[in-house]
């Protein structure tokens, strides 16, 4: 007597389910925040980042018909949805998608304690708002001890581009790198100044083309020592 046919597999619970919810639920099961400019490496699995882009292009590409922007027959526009995919996943919101880069630290075996200073750095983003374009420098000055860890001066430029490579706000941004440098290097003080002109004032709003914005965050002794402090800023070159 022949066997009955085998039931079909039941799917997949997660078949079919965008791999964003996926993640989504990944971070709401461990409590974690993922505003824009937070990073959420951690929680993708490998393979994710590659469907994430699919995903990304697909409601891209609903934009740009609601926006009633004939992508098939503009031939400028036939591969616009999958370029915007890659620009933010790959290029300018990459620092929410990939691990912090790897920092070479020493010790700070010549009990060095003068002020150093780094920059400029070139500050590319884009603020939360509009996501339009955040271009500016970062000045970074550090007061080592002899308990800091000295990090090569490239490392300083690849920690500002990996906390700048999201949706930011310039207020948040700065403090989330001082924290950062703070944590590697545990010095005794900590000075950044940032400078950067925003898209969202310039090409839209108020199209206010010179205007700039300036902040800085001192930690440690530069909070406690003015003339430390006058010594950072004075030798800023313009900033003075």
């Amino acid at each position: 007597m022949a066997s009955p046919p085998a039931a079909p597999l039941a799917p997949a619970p997660d078949e079919g389910t965008p791999v964003s919810v996926k993640i989504r639920e990944r971070l709401a099961a461990a409590r974690r925040r993922f505003h824009a400019n937070d990073n959420i490496a951690e929680f993708l699995q490998p393979g994710e980042l590659e469907q994430l882009l699919d995903e990304v292009e697909t409601k891209m590409q609903g934009v740009l018909d609601s926006l009633v922007i004939d992508t098939e027959g503009d031939h400028n526009t036939q591969n616009t949805a999958r370029r915007v995919a890659k620009m933010y996943l790959n290029e300018v919101f990459k620092g929410r998608y990939v691990a912090p880069p790897p920092i070479t630290e020493f010790p700070n075996a010549e009990h060095l304690n003068e002020l150093m200073i780094v920059g400029p750095i070139t500050v590319r983003s884009a603020c939360s708002h509009h996501f339009c374009p955040v271009i500016g420098k970062i000045w970074i000055g550090v007061l080592p001890n002899e308990h800091t860890n000295v990090i090569g001066l490239s490392k300083y430029a690849r920690l500002v581009d990996w906390v700048m490579g999201r949706p930011q706000i310039q207020e948040e941004a700065v403090v989330q790198l001082a924290d950062l440098i703070m944590e590697k290097t545990q010095p005794d003080g900590l000075a950044i100044v940032m400078e950067a002109s925003h898209f969202c004032m310039s090409w839209r709003g108020v199209r206010e083309m010179d205007s700039k914005m300036l902040n800085s965050v001192m930690r440690g002794v530069f909070l406690t020592n003015p003339t430390l402090r006058r010594e950072f800023l004075s030798l800023i070159p313009g900033r003075g």
